[in-house]
């Protein structure tokens, strides 16, 4: 049986691999809601995505009937977490506080939630600007866990990576990809880290898992089938790019969250789902630039 969902924030980095995704499949019925529903329909006619769906403004969420509700809504990139400071707590309970709403009229719908990794990361003792983002999602989530009477399940994911991101977005890869298309020497620290980049199609898989799942209210980590470090990216695009890259010890990465080392989970809850990650984080990170630097065909 068809189920409706409904997705918000659907001009989102990650909402665009879920709608492509939803789209192929076609088991289910969207509805796509966004402060710009034009975006919305340019997105789907330069992606060719053929298949009804609806598209609203925010302010007609509260008159659909949904079996599930996925809040894709957030500032989605690192320059724009850091201008918006306090700011993001605002955000964080607007559109959380309206899908509430929603479920205090319609107790059998599902709400699927981004959450962060940035939650195991917060030093209460000495909380800082970059600390915000992840207070917001924290307290999100205790908020949720307080309502048991209602489905709700945070996706707590670390890393994402698709051929719809920003360029500008100021992350490490983003920066790395921007340097391949200007042809100019990449520029990094000495520091390596470890990111898990989950693929578009598995983090589609583990919400399909969920929402066949019996209700229930609780958090699940995402993850890739294995994560990744710096310097093995690095020399990925090197060997596949020929990426020039030089390193500058003295360096200060922009990281409105926090610097973080290692950032990826080892819970693995969502197993007990049937959820088996396809793609590491290499062959995410892999995939999803060939769209980008346009060598897909090659």
């Amino acid at each position: 049986m068809k189920k409706n969902i409904a997705i918000l924030g659907a001009t989102s980095h990650i909402a665009k691999g879920l709608i492509i995704n939803f789209m192929k499949n076609k088991n289910n019925r969207l509805f796509l809601f966004a402060r710009a529903p034009k975006k919305i329909r340019d997105f789907l006619k330069v992606n060719c995505l053929k298949g009804f769906c609806h598209i609203y403004g925010f302010k007609h969420f509260q008159k659909g009937k949904f079996d599930a509700i996925i809040n894709c809504v957030g500032l989605g990139t690192p320059l724009k977490v850091k201008e918006a400071g306090g700011e993001v707590f605002k955000l964080t309970e607007e559109f959380d506080s309206a899908i509430l709403e929603y479920l205090q009229r319609h107790r059998s719908a599902l709400y699927i939630n981004f959450s962060s990794g940035a939650v195991y990361n917060i030093s209460l003792n000495d909380v800082k600007p970059e600390d915000y983002y992840g207070i917001a999602k924290l307290h999100q989530e205790a908020k949720h866990r307080s309502l048991k009477k209602f489905n709700i399940v945070d996706i707590r994911v670390f890393s994402y990576f698709s051929r719809f991101i920003e360029l500008d977005a100021g992350y490490f890869l983003t920066e790395l990809i921007k340097s391949l298309r200007k042809r100019v020497v990449f520029v990094t620290n000495s520091c390596d880290f470890i990111r898990d980049y989950i693929a578009p199609q598995d983090l589609f898989d583990l919400i399909c898992l969920i929402i066949k799942a019996r209700p229930f209210n609780g958090f699940i980590d995402a993850y890739s089938s294995m994560p990744v470090s710096k310097f093995k990216l690095l020399d990925y695009f090197v060997k596949n790019y020929s990426l020039k890259y030089t390193i500058k010890r003295r360096i200060k990465l922009v990281c409105p969250t926090g610097a973080k080392s290692r950032y990826y989970s080892s819970f693995r809850k969502a197993a007990d789902l049937g959820y088996r990650p396809k793609f590491s984080s290499l062959e995410a990170v892999a995939m999803e630039a060939k769209y980008i630097l346009g060598t897909y065909n090659a």
